[in-house]
């Protein structure tokens, strides 16, 4: 009996992913049932040792803390990568002398914000909202000059 297989113009759509997790991360219950199987599997005539096995238990909660060291550490150096308003804090108050592409000044800074993720340098007696990166000087006021602004 000849059979054989016809095809059409569709194709079955691929079932969604249910996890992005990678499959080849080994956890603690699947490391208990290769455990678990590879005593119900052993020859009843040279069993392992229990030694083996809390050592093999020992060295997988070594590589489990290693690898919780390792996420950890992971996100205190991305996190040290930002910048926040509260780096930048001590800005407020002081003189600062700024250069763009386009323009430079210099002015007062009153407040600090953030934008789409870029701290600027808002300055006083003006609209001007100047990048941080485009800080090139800042000084820290005088009482003279402080003193002139208050009266």
């Amino acid at each position: 009996m000849n059979i054989s297989t016809v095809t059409t113009g569709t194709a079955a759509a691929p079932a969604p992913a249910a996890k992005t997790e990678a499959t080849n991360a080994l956890g603690q219950d699947a490391f208990l049932k290769i455990l678990v199987t590879q005593m119900k599997h052993q020859d009843p005539m040279e069993p392992l040792k229990d030694t083996e096995f809390i050592g093999q238990m020992a060295q997988f909660t070594s590589l489990e803390q290693l690898t919780n060291l390792n996420k950890t550490m992971t996100q205190f150096v991305s996190n040290q990568g930002t910048s926040s308003l509260a780096d930048y804090a001590h800005l407020i108050g002081t003189s600062v002398k700024w250069e763009s592409e386009t323009e430079s000044g210099e002015g007062i800074v009153k407040a600090l914000s953030s934008k789409n993720g870029e701290l600027l340098a808002e300055l006083e007696g003006s609209d001007v909202k100047v990048p941080i990166e485009s800080i090139q000087r800042i000084e820290k006021q005088t009482a003279a000059i402080i003193d002139q602004e208050i009266v």
